[in-house]
């Protein structure tokens, strides 16, 4: 929550942008820049961040990285009390701040995955997925408060908050692995009761000695590289609407800044539910990829109504906005968590659980260079119009879509497979007489 809640706040003062940080007609552009030059750190940083989450302890990695996030996030907003003007500083900052929010992602996936079996996976990573949007919005509240009379608090605040839970972190935070003598984690397979695993004894952490993966050695695990590319163009799609929602909101519906703001937090609100949703139906049905294709083919033509009627009223606003977030962030959380925590223990690693992290850093780090793209074309294409814009988000879920297709045929095999192995047991139990 408060990694994505330090860098939601840009997003905001956009839309005051032009009178408070460049004075420049292009302000757009300047911000895609900026916008840029944090999305290209975050997506080259993240590949070593998950190599170096596999070696260093937890704890340290995380509350060092965000105690420095808070830093340069503070630094940002001091440049408004500064007086300072210059693209060249607040980009310097945003590639600083790139590069230390890549030791959240892939440090606390590894934590959250360790901790439960594949059976709930999808559900219980949904659930806790849930912050990144709650983070989202609540940067957005924060910034709301202070872009139209001070901007640099918009900045400031957040930043005290991330260097503030870095220091709970330190203190709280318990990074071992498994619970259990006999190295399974918690709800293995998605039945065990809670209260069943509790005993009165104190339970022996064991800690888990196996090998590192390397970074080659990841990308060979089935479905890395689909699900990755996948994710790289699922965020584009999701990160342009964080960082060009708010203006998008303001130009179209003619909103202030802070009003716009405020709407644009329904997106995530939407993202929560199609998070959650998207976990509990991968679980029924077994298929990640074929979820994430019904998803991602569901969002495109959203997008394009959006585009055309979501400004008509403020109840079709709302309802837009809510159906987009989930269509939208569905497929983005579950990639990033609950499939990436399933390729991080698949069987084909023989029960080599230090592999978590690294795979989490590919799959986000493939998809952080969408992320970094999405916004930078936005700032390009929206002066021409913002119906471009939207063009161009549509047809990148399609692409989302296409990667997937080889994944989402396996899957129908192999239920249809099933169904068909089934059949012909009862068959045989009936013919038997059993």
């Amino acid at each position: 929550t408060a990694y994505h809640l330090s860098r939601k706040p840009i997003s905001i003062v956009k839309v005051t942008g032009a009178i408070h940080l460049f004075n420049q007609d292009n302000y757009q552009t300047l911000f895609g820049v900026l916008d840029n030059s944090f999305l290209v750190a975050y997506a080259i940083g993240m590949f070593f961040s998950g190599i170096f989450g596999e070696r260093l302890p937890l704890r340290y990695y995380l509350s060092v990285g965000m105690l420095l996030s808070g830093v340069f996030t503070c630094l940002f907003g001091l440049g408004y009390y500064w007086e300072i003007h210059s693209l060249w500083y607040y980009a310097f900052i945003q590639v600083m701040n790139g590069l230390m929010q890549t030791t959240g992602w892939p440090a606390v996936v590894a934590c959250v995955g360790n901790w439960f079996g594949k059976g709930k996976r999808g559900f219980i990573m949904g659930v806790w997925n849930s912050h990144t949007s709650v983070g989202n919005i609540l940067g957005s509240l924060i910034a709301g408060v202070f872009v139209s009379s001070a901007w640099g608090m918009s900045f400031i605040v957040p930043g005290i908050i991330i260097a503030s839970t870095g220091i709970l972190c330190f203190f709280f935070l318990v990074e071992s692995q498994f619970l259990c003598t006999d190295k399974k984690p918690l709800l293995p397979n998605g039945n065990q009761s809670i209260n069943r695993s509790i005993s009165t004894e104190i339970p022996e952490i064991v800690e888990d000695h196996s090998k590192a993966i390397s970074f080659c050695g990841a990308l060979r695990i089935p479905g890395v590289v689909e699900f990755s590319l996948c994710l790289m163009f699922a965020k584009l799609v999701s990160y342009t609407f964080l960082y060009w929602l708010p203006l998008y909101i303001s130009n179209v519906a003619h909103f202030k800044a802070k009003e716009a703001g405020d709407m644009s937090t329904l997106f995530d609100v939407g993202g929560i539910v199609g998070g959650i949703m998207a976990g509990l139906v991968s679980d029924f049905t077994g298929g990640r990829a074929s979820t994430c294709y019904v998803m991602l083919i569901a969002a495109a033509p959203m997008l394009f109504l959006y585009n055309y009627i979501g400004q008509k009223s403020l109840g079709i606003t709302i309802g837009m906005l809510l159906v987009c977030g989930a269509l939208v962030n569905g497929p983005y959380a579950l990639i990033t968590t609950a499939v990436s925590a399933d390729l991080g223990t698949h069987e084909s690693l023989r029960g080599n659980s230090r592999a978590l992290s690294t795979v989490s850093a590919i799959i986000d780090g493939t998809g952080s260079i969408g992320a970094a793209l999405g916004p930078l074309l936005a700032g390009l294409i929206s002066p021409t119009g913002w119906n471009n814009v939207f063009y161009m988000l549509i047809a990148a879920d399609v692409l989302a879509c296409l990667l997937l297709s080889r994944l989402v045929y396996k899957e129908i095999k192999v239920t249809m497979r099933e169904e068909h192995n089934f059949s012909l047991h009862i068959f045989y139990c009936i013919f038997k007489g059993n």
